[in-house]
């Protein structure tokens, strides 16, 4: 019984260790308000800076942004769209497309496993059954709709890390899709961002609705589409054998 009483403890403390990280670099990030530093403004001041820092220390800047996307979409913090608009800027369409992809994968992981472990006993001891439910039909499918979560902006990313892993989505299958899934809007904004510099020196924004034009919009809903095939698939053999 005491040894019972003292694992609950140590995992109640390991707990609140983790969310008060948590909370305190939020609470950093709106302290210094490092939102800022997140925007156009703060890249057409630095481009020249950043350029020569990356092309004078190039493994060490690709490993710092890296890092910083991790510690970013880690504490859901806003501004993605211009930590990989800025890695194709300094890094080129393909390498920054892919360390984009590499910091925004890891990132979610991280934030999975840490709602998970924070979270997810508390969860299922206050909503049970509903919850168990949920998760098996979820679950059952969980490849598929992961994929299309993440090549469809549908909700909100911090949403979906959080959500998977409240109901109980394996890692693995989290991990996989979410860095396949995130791959096509990545390269896109790190396209963007490869040819930014003009616009950057005219003082314009970029068109970041580019996403939504039919031509790219168009093969990401078929991909999608794709991704649930074998979910309609299934329901037409289980109504076909009913």
């Amino acid at each position: 019984m005491t040894q019972t009483t003292g694992n609950e403890t140590t995992k109640t403390s390991k707990r609140i260790f983790v969310l008060g990280l948590f909370v305190s670099g939020l609470a950093a990030f709106v302290y210094f308000d490092l939102g800022a530093y997140l925007s156009y403004a703060t890249l057409a001041e630095n481009e020249e800076f950043l350029r020569r820092t990356v092309a004078a220390h190039h493994l060490p800047a690709a490993a710092a942004y890296v890092g910083i996307y991790i510690l970013a979409v880690a504490l859901s913090l806003p501004g993605a769209i211009w930590l990989t608009l800025s890695g194709g800027l300094l890094f080129g369409a393909w390498l920054g497309g892919a360390l984009a992809v590499l910091g925004a994968g890891t990132g979610a992981a991280v934030m999975f496993l840490m709602a998970k472990y924070v979270l997810g006993d508390t969860l299922r001891s206050r909503f049970g059954s509903r919850l168990a439910r949920f998760e098996a039909a979820f679950n059952r499918d969980a490849w598929s709709y992961l994929l299309v979560l993440r090549l469809l902006p549908i909700f909100p990313f911090f949403l979906v890390n959080l959500g998977a892993a409240l109901i109980g989505v394996r890692f693995s299958v989290f991990a996989l899709t979410t860095y396949v899934g995130i791959i096509p809007g990545a390269f896109v904004y790190a396209s963007i961002g490869n040819g930014i510099s003009v616009l950057l020196r005219q003082g314009t924004q970029p068109d970041l609705s580019l996403i939504g034009r039919p031509e790219i919009f168009g093969p990401l809903v078929g991909f999608a589409v794709l991704a649930l095939a074998p979910v309609v698939w299934r329901r037409f053999q289980q109504s076909g054998a009913g």
